[in-house]
């Protein structure tokens, strides 16, 4: 029986990284990549708003500093040798409040300590160069912009099977076993054996920790972001992204406009609970998964510690005329009728038992196994060096 050197289940961006750098780094090795859907990034890769970000927000000297800034310059290049488009329009950061000024101060001395070029504008200036946008200042970060994840995740591809890595779609993994030398895995009647497995499992991460006998304490709760898009005729209203400066006190960065590479301008997303992981619908839902959440002591921590927001949130998603609000905050001009429907994206949010969102990288790993319980936002921004990362784990294992 063929025994791969390693296995990797998950076709999402970051497990085709993993499985890209594992082969940079050990050219000719045999590696099989599983993945439950029929095509590859079809989660939160594939459902994503595609901005390239710049690293801004981060701690300055922070391994996810450090991995966005990275991955930012890697991913353009990557794009680069593989002609796919990439829009560099920049992201405005807009102060609508006394409170947001300050904080706006405050990521522009992290902009300066992480090396991210950026710049502080007036209200004048803000007005200038964005007719539509209505603030008290702004900060202007030039180097962000806009991919087409799922065709980065196709070149990966690509790029794997040309140097021999085999893709299996379609296969929904039922068992994970470990023995001394090798790690078996199966899909109903099928079997593969492999030196080593890395899991990137992204959704389902917490749930394939499982099936292999691993007892980690983090648990994905889905947060589903709800998008709009503007009509055709409104795609001019702003030329650059536009967020409202974050609040360090939530998990989220709020509603913003972002113009895709394809021209679409999408608003959005909102933040409220899942009722099913992989549910894109507008009121889909998963009795498994609902069961899931409701046993979790750490979600009803989570939801004592957010339900004001929360409340908001879900009002929102009831009620264009919340989001509407939201969103004119600082570009007043926009309708009701402007709110067209649009994907719905679901994050997988690690949630510990004492209430904590994670954060931060979450891995469980034996002697031929590692579990990536969790790769933080934003993940496909810097999916380069954190699969260059998880590789360098991976190789770390006893061989």
């Amino acid at each position: 029986m063929l025994i791969f050197d390693f296995c990797v289940i998950g076709a999402g961006i970051v497990g085709l990284s993993t499985a890209l750098n594992l082969l940079r780094q050990r050219p000719g090795a045999s590696i099989l990549i599983l993945e439950k859907e029929p095509r590859i990034a079809q989660h939160q890769t594939g459902h994503n708003s595609g901005v390239i970000h710049s690293g801004i927000y981060y701690t300055p000297g922070s391994l996810k500093a450090d991995l966005c800034r990275r991955g930012a310059q890697a991913t353009k290049e990557f794009c680069a040798e593989h002609d796919i488009p990439v829009r560099t329009q920049g992201k405005l950061l807009v102060a609508t409040t006394e409170q947001d000024l300050q904080r706006l101060a405050d990521l522009e001395e992290r902009s300066k300590i992480n090396n991210i070029e950026a710049e502080r504008l007036s209200a004048a200036e803000l007005q200038e160069l964005e007719p539509q946008v209505a603030g008290l200042g702004a900060l202007l970060v030039p180097a962000t912009g806009s991919v087409d994840y799922g065709r980065v995740s196709e070149a990966m591809r690509g790029e794997i099977e040309q140097a021999g890595g085999l893709v299996r779609l379609g296969v929904q993994v039922d068992g994970i076993f470990e023995s001394l030398s090798e790690v078996t895995i199966s899909s109903g009647d099928e079997r593969w054996t492999a030196r080593q497995l890395v899991v990137c499992g992204g959704l389902q991460a917490d749930r394939l920790a499982r099936l292999a006998g691993l007892a980690s304490a983090a648990r994905i709760v889905p947060f589903r972001g709800e998008y709009f898009r503007l009509p055709d005729h409104r795609r001019t209203i702003v030329s650059h992204l536009i967020y409202p400066v974050p609040d360090p006190a939530l998990p989220f960065l709020g509603v913003h406009l972002t113009p895709m590479v394809d021209g679409t301008v999408t608003l959005g997303p909102n933040a409220v609970l899942g009722l099913s992981r992989e549910g894109y619908r507008k009121g889909a839902l998963s009795v498994a998964d609902i069961r899931d959440i409701l046993g979790f002591a750490g979600f009803w921590r989570v939801a004592r510690k957010h339900a004001r927001t929360g409340v908001v949130e879900v009002r929102n998603s009831l009620f264009r005329r919340g989001y509407l609000a939201a969103c004119r905050r600082y570009c007043p001009s926009l309708e009701l009728s402007d709110l067209l429907p649009y994907e719905a994206g679901i994050r997988a949010q690690a949630v510990l038992p004492d209430g904590t969102l994670v954060h931060d990288f979450v891995f469980e790993q034996t002697d031929r196994m590692l579990h990536v319980l969790n790769a933080p936002s934003p993940a496909a921004t810097s999916a380069l060096p954190i699969g260059e990362m998880i590789a360098d784990r991976c190789l770390a294992l006893r061989r």
